[in-house]
């Protein structure tokens, strides 16, 4: 197969494929105007950000294959794959920064913020959401593998959005109450809202093209949705500690009362005082605020809490990866595991 900075290119060249597809499909007789709309929609939303997800199918099929040659077909299937990935991501996002009324995403304004798009975009959520099965019916039809594709993105999808709700029920707008923060639920927002279709999806799809059954796998999903927690965590972390020129973004998690894991392990540490004090500025947009809610952080020594989370984590992951019978699922593990440990962005 090509070289990883090809794999970029013909992963690109796929999504052209995959567009014309989806804006020629019989089933829909658009105008000229409603072309335009899904062209400009798809190319706004679908490729924009990083491709981790999508990129990270074709990493794992390669693994699995053991440096086979792959054929122009399976780079093809295999690449449309990750895109279906990257479809549902996008999909995700229209809708999400609707829900949280955000303003920007990936550096530039969220699509619903789009001069003529406004409330549209929740139709064209949709649309990208229906998108999904028609590039798998279109090309993974005759598969033995189909009806398991189909399952595992009905199954992933239903998770996330479960996981999407327990975070804006706990997160309330006009009921801000901490004590609903406890480890257990962020660990759960954590899991369904992003682990399974961030980790767990991307291999899944690349085990099932390799002919593996899902059924036979069962740990390489724990460890994939353990992962996906580590990398939330991380991503909590990042938020309050991380260095704003490196993620490329200034963290809010305090001022936006989302349920970090921060918050949580602050809770967990602190004294009466230190919980009034979490109680009476958590939430806040004052910079006064969030500065008090930074320090506590500090002086309960949570980069410390961290540093052992970190280690720990990686210490059980490895221990985990390890014990798998099949060289080729480890290695397709541990390439997972090194591009998130001890990242800075």
């Amino acid at each position: 197969m090509a070289a990883s900075n090809d794999i970029k290119t013909t992963f690109l060249e796929v999504y052209s494929a995959l567009k014309s597809e989806i804006l020629e499909d019989p089933a829909f007789q658009s105008t000229p105007d409603s072309h335009q709309w899904v062209h400009r929609m798809l190319d706004y939303n679908v490729p924009g950000g990083k491709l981790n997800r999508g990129l990270s199918v074709v990493d794992s099929y390669k693994l699995l294959k053991e440096g086979k040659d792959l054929s122009k077909d399976e780079i093809f299937l295999v690449c449309a794959l990750g895109w279906c990935i990257e479809w549902l991501q996008a999909y995700f996002l229209v809708l999400d920064d609707i829900m949280d009324n955000a303003h920007t995403r990936r550096g530039r304004p969220c699509w619903f913020r789009m001069e003529k798009v406004g409330m549209i975009a929740v139709n064209d959520g949709l649309l990208l959401r229906n998108h999904i099965p028609r590039i798998l019916k279109k090309h993974f039809r005759e598969k033995p593998y189909y009806v398991d594709l189909l399952d595992l993105f009905n199954e992933v999808e239903f998770q996330t959005a479960s996981g999407q709700m327990i975070d804006l029920i706990t997160t309330l707008e006009g009921e801000k109450d901490l004590s609903k923060y406890t480890l257990q639920v962020h660990r759960r927002i954590v899991q369904y809202k992003t682990a399974y279709y961030s980790f767990y999806l991307p291999v899944a799809c690349a085990l099932l093209m390799a002919g593996e059954k899902l059924d036979n796998h069962l740990v390489v999903k724990n460890v994939l949705v353990e992962m996906g927690t580590y990398f939330q965590v991380q991503d909590d972390y990042l938020d309050c500690f991380g260095d704003p020129k490196v993620i490329g973004k200034i963290g809010t998690d305090i001022e936006d009362f989302k349920c970090s894991w921060l918050v949580v392990q602050a809770l967990e540490r602190a004294n009466d005082d230190q919980k009034n004090l979490l109680y009476d500025n958590y939430g806040k947009e004052d910079k006064g605020c969030v500065e008090k809610v930074k320090k506590l952080y500090h002086d309960l020594d949570l980069e410390g809490v961290f540093a052992e989370y970190e280690s720990k984590s990686y210490e059980k992951l490895i221990s985990s990866i390890e014990g798998h019978p099949s060289e080729a699922v480890q290695a397709v593990l541990k390439s997972f595991l090194g591009k998130i440990y001890k990242r800075q962005k």
